[in-house]
């Protein structure tokens, strides 16, 4: 039994020590982004519209109700009034009319001009959404090995994002 004494306490000793496995992992990571935005113009051309509603409303001898003209390939069309009168005197009467007069058609290839990323004109339409383009300017963004992030700022329509990430992972 004494001599079993000394192996059984070796046994335990190195159950008990057991060695140290450890990963470790150390990540290093830098990034920069820089952009510009583009000149952007959305036009939407309205159309001519003319509307007329009513009661005990007519329309005398030789006139006519309103009306649009015909338009061309560069001109929207136009309204050409009409006459009206009450139908019968001391009577009731309601009358609406109404008129829009739509944008005339731009030619192939006039429109929107763009110099520097600038939005320099635009056709004149009834519903238009402009955005002028970014300057760049001083933009610039830099990274060093140390992890030190340098930024400047540019012209209107710019952005400048850095980063640096340090990482430790214990396994």
């Amino acid at each position: 039994m004494k001599r079993l004494l000394p192996l059984a306490m070796f046994l335990m000793t190195g159950a008990m020590v057991a060695p140290a496995n450890a990963d470790l992992i150390h990540r290093l990571s830098t990034s920069t982004s820089l952009t510009v935005d583009g000149a952007l113009t959305v036009g939407t051309r309205l159309g001519s519209t003319y509307a007329v509603s009513g009661s005990n409303i007519e329309v005398p001898d030789g006139s006519h109700f309103g009306t649009m003209t015909v338009g061309s390939a560069t001109a929207a069309p136009t309204q050409d009034l009409g006459g009206y009168g009450i139908k019968t005197a001391g009577s009731a009467f309601s009358f609406s009319e109404s008129w829009t007069q739509g944008d005339a058609i731009a030619a192939m290839g006039t429109g929107v001009d763009v110099t520097s990323g600038i939005v320099a004109d635009m056709p004149a339409y009834g519903s238009l959404q402009t955005n002028s383009g970014g300057v760049a300017g001083s933009l610039a963004g830099t990274l060093t090995s140390a992890g030190a992030v340098t930024l400047t700022a540019g012209g209107a329509g710019t952005n400048a994002t850095g980063q640096f990430v340090s990482e430790i992972t214990i396994k």
